[in-house]
């Protein structure tokens, strides 16, 4: 089956970024340095410790970044790509959502909502944008 992975850009603070979102979601994470790859002879020395691509993977939740593609202008947050967390329990979406709002701004807060579910959504510390929901099981 075909799968949809969100994949970050940073100017950067790639490393910074996918740390952090690792403390917040737990699983695992790998990172991989301009410097440490193929393309290393190729990249001015200021670029060496840019992230040329990382992973961060926890069962089938998978988040990808690097610092690599900005183009000339730097990477432009926008309001085009929002995160999207389904979450798996009440605990986990009240932890997910506190942890990734930290020093973030709250968009919505946590709260049940009319078709059931628990939702809310927030801007990162990173700028990215995520929306967090949990389908409370049927009775």
């Amino acid at each position: 089956m075909a799968q949809i992975v969100a994949y970050l850009t940073f100017n950067g603070n790639c490393r910074e970024a996918m740390t952090f979102y690792k403390e917040c979601l737990g699983g695992e994470l790998s990172l991989q340095a301009v410097g440490e790859g193929a393309m290393a002879s190729q990249m001015p020395p200021e670029a060496q410790k840019n992230i040329m691509h990382s992973s961060l993977t926890k069962g089938p939740m998978t988040l990808m970044a690097s610092d690599m593609m900005g183009g000339p202008n730097g990477v432009v947050h926008g309001n085009a790509i929002t995160l999207m967390l389904n979450c798996g329990s009440e605990q986990e979406i009240q932890s997910f959502y506190s942890k990734l709002s930290a020093g973030g701004k709250v968009g919505h807060a946590l709260k049940e909502e009319f078709w059931g579910s628990t939702f809310g959504d927030l801007t990162d510390k990173f700028g990215n944008r995520w929306m967090l929901n949990f389908d409370k099981p049927k009775a």
